[in-house]
């Protein structure tokens, strides 16, 4: 079972080229600040934006610098069912630990496009699989009656879910098997997805502040909710603030600020402006991180 806080990995670009040493940097300090996972090539590590050779080589490379210290759950999801299942026999072989897999984008399968889609991975893989269900960005939401129909998959074993909608973990659980994994994708919820039955949490703001989301997760576990109320309140202009424009490039500005690597996004993302500029730096500054 996956659980606590698990930062999705941030891709360093030099330009226009994968920045590998300022990449061992990011995940040494993940690692180091307590993190209980990674996961590179999701949608934050701008995986639609990566040449297969680049895609590879970020999950072989994360996979060496863990050294299993910490579990690695590979982003392998696309449009494209051949290329997921690409992407996901190769992260078995090269040893993750599971599978993220995104609901397809653009396409807009129905929802027996998506349990066929996931199915077929899953046919052709055994390495555990998470459903990443995001439908503000993907524009497909997974029903709770697909995903219990999935969860019966051989090796289809937990959920990434990034609907911002509370009572789903509930609705979910009470028709689900005992041990499915169930990991929020939303930063700003976590704490109260954990309290609807969630495990852990998928995040964004772990990738600069990981102590703090580590040790807020920690706090559920040890039962300590008031800890873990504390340090929520604290990120709260954070996990904001990174979000005030499109993700990664809030975030990848802040690791810059902490010295982790450059704040360069790919096209079609791009720069953004000086008042976001300002209003994470400051967030930054008042958790004393800079």
């Amino acid at each position: 079972m996956f659980k606590g806080s698990i930062p999705a990995v941030i891709t360093p670009f030099d330009g226009n080229e994968v920045d590998y040493d300022s990449l061992s940097k990011v995940l040494k300090y993940l690692i180091d600040n307590g993190s209980h996972g990674l996961v590179p090539c999701g949608t934050t590590g701008e995986s639609p934006t990566l040449s297969h050779d680049e895609h590879k080589k970020i999950i072989e490379e994360t996979i060496r610098i863990a050294d299993k210290k910490v579990p690695v759950i590979a982003g392998t999801g696309s449009n494209n069912t051949l290329e997921a299942i690409e992407y996901t026999k190769h992260a078995e072989k090269s040893g993750a630990n599971a599978a993220l897999i995104v609901t397809p984008y653009y396409n807009k399968p129905t929802q027996s496009g998506l349990y066929e889609h996931f199915k077929k991975i899953s046919d052709e893989t055994n390495i555990p699989i998470i459903i990443y269900n995001i439908p503000g960005r993907s524009i497909v939401d997974m029903s709770i009656e697909t995903m219990i129909e999935l969860s019966k998959v051989k090796n289809i074993i937990g959920v990434k879910d990034a609907t911002n909608d509370l009572f789903r973990p509930l609705l979910t659980r009470k028709k689900m098997q005992n041990d499915f994994c169930y990991l929020s994708g939303e930063d700003g919820t976590a704490l109260a997805y954990l309290a609807q039955g969630g495990h852990g949490c998928i995040s964004v703001t772990a990738n600069v502040a990981p102590r703090l989301c580590a040790d807020m997760h920690s706090a559920w576990q040890e039962c300590n909710i008031s800890k873990a109320q504390k340090i929520n309140l604290k990120l709260s202009s954070l996990h904001h603030a990174l979000f005030i424009e499109s993700s990664p490039g809030p975030v990848k500005y802040a690791a810059s600020l902490l010295g982790l690597c450059k704040q360069d996004t790919r096209l079609p993302l791009s720069e953004i402006n000086n008042n976001t500029k300002k209003i994470v730096e400051n967030c930054l500054k008042e958790l004393q991180l800079i």
